[in-house]
């Protein structure tokens, strides 16, 4: 299995705080950004190993069967970054001079150059942590249960332990249910099922399809790619940074999300945890986004 990943990464000191690239503690974005990119190595190429204590201790090579050729394509917008506190980690470092928003719409074109030479493509934000070595299996799985035409999103979820355990999927349904009917019809085939590990697993469509990330096979990028809006600058999902996450594969595909019943079937964690600390020490007069129930 051949991976290819592209990252935007974006930091500044200056901004309003809105977003984590922005104004920010710069050691604390650093530390996602190494994790993010740790977890990938970590989870899908040749950096694991099992210990082995008998006759000294050894270290076998482990999951080689879940084993995949990685690339990791981490873009820059000029000289805002934090590249230097990076050293470590493999990364092809993308030099750009895109607008800071709009660095997402890099990562497009950079997938896009890697059709013909990998089986999938990730898109994922800088403080994202991907920790299952059965993640692009279960998305080929679920590839062969429902077509190509159907793409599945992992449920983006924070944790904490203090002032108690908790984690929250953070991208419920939306507070404001007028803003997506426009780019998708969540109507058709909203809710499919199928059978898998001795239970049946339910994945539905849903009015919040944004998780700060795609994943797609060499077809589905190839689809999504001949479109000649592909790799244009929006802002039409949310702002730049959601459009360029989730716009495209909300207008040519259908999106589905695992049902809150088996939610855990494809997640991954969200680093920043702002938005569980609104729930957790919310501010006065300042709406969450989310509705709960």
């Amino acid at each position: 299995m051949r991976i290819l990943f592209a990252i935007p990464h974006y930091y500044t000191v200056q901004g309003s705080g809105r977003h984590g690239s922005e104004g920010g503690d710069a050691e604390k974005r650093a530390r996602a950004t190494r994790l993010c990119l740790a977890a990938l190595q970590q989870t899908f190429s040749e950096s694991q190993g099992l210990s082995d204590g008998r006759g000294g201790v050894r270290i076998h090579t482990a999951n080689p069967d879940l084993r995949a050729t990685i690339t990791i394509a981490l873009c820059t917008t000029g000289g805002s970054h934090l590249v230097p506190d990076l050293e470590g980690c493999p990364f092809n470092h993308i030099r750009t001079n895109a607008e800071p928003m709009y660095l997402g719409f890099e990562c497009h074109k950079v997938l896009r150059s890697g059709l013909g030479r990998y089986d999938w493509f990730g898109y994922l934000e800088d403080d994202l942590r991907l920790a299952d070595g059965l993640f692009f299996h279960k998305l080929g799985w679920f590839n062969r249960e429902f077509g190509d035409e159907a793409v599945l999103q992992p449920n983006r979820f924070e944790i904490v332990d203090d002032p108690a355990p908790f984690k929250l999927y953070i991208d419920g349904n939306l507070s404001d249910p007028t803003i997506t009917p426009a780019l998708q019809q969540i109507e058709d085939e909203p809710r499919i099922g199928a059978e898998a590990f001795g239970r049946r697993l339910v994945f539905q469509r849903v009015d919040n399809p944004h998780s700060g990330c795609f994943f797609l096979n060499a077809a589905q990028l190839a689809k999504w790619a001949a479109q000649p809006d592909f790799a244009a600058p929006s802002a039409r999902l949310f702002g730049p940074l959601e459009s360029a996450a989730t716009l495209g594969i909300t207008e040519n595909f259908r999106v589905y999300k695992p049902a809150r019943e088996n939610a855990a079937f494809l997640e991954i964690e969200h680093l920043d945890r702002r938005y569980l600390g609104k729930i957790l020490h919310p501010i006065p007069g300042e709406p969450s986004g989310l509705r709960m129930g």
